[in-house]
């Protein structure tokens, strides 16, 4: 018999610019460019939706809610994340863990971890130590090294809730 795990991974890349605020793991970081995008343009949460989905085999962030669509202009990511959870819950599956790595070469983004950690669990129902997040730069190499941009990746393990 098949195991009832699955297992999913995300990657997304948002542009920084000046004037935007920077929204990451469902928080305001301070800086002073934030990243681009039709919604919140929160890069760790569009990865942990496009996992989440992945997982499941529910297509991606894109597919639920598409940047063409004028209802999810400027919306909070958080809430794209608890819809996700709500359709991963729907199909039967519980979360096993989140583990995500956030590419940045500025601000440093250590002393706002615990700050998402909390945030992203209470959005996703999870407990907090199923919530891991690292962080890195590129050692001032490409777009992120030029401070260009951020990206992010994560991995997550889903169950069937049996």
């Amino acid at each position: 018999m098949k195991p009832n795990i699955r297992v999913g991974y995300g990657y997304d890349v948002h542009q920084l610019a000046e004037g935007h605020p920077f929204w990451l793991g469902g928080i305001e970081v301070p800086h002073t460019h934030g990243a681009v995008g039709h919604s919140d343009a929160d890069v760790l949460i569009h990865v942990i939706c496009d996992a989440l989905l992945g997982a499941a085999n529910m297509r991606d962030i894109g597919f639920h809610f598409a940047d063409t669509d004028p209802k999810f202009k400027g919306i909070d990511s958080k809430i794209l994340l608890a819809d996700v959870m709500k359709l991963i819950r729907e199909a039967n599956y519980e979360v096993g863990n989140v583990d995500c790595t956030i590419c940045l070469q500025r601000p440093k983004i250590n002393p706002h971890i615990p700050e998402m950690k909390k945030v992203l669990a209470e959005v996703m129902e999870v407990e907090q130590d199923d919530v891991s997040i690292k962080a890195t730069t590129t050692e001032k190499l490409g777009f992120v090294g030029r401070e260009e941009g951020v990206s992010a990746h994560a991995v997550v393990l889903i169950y069937k809730n049996v």
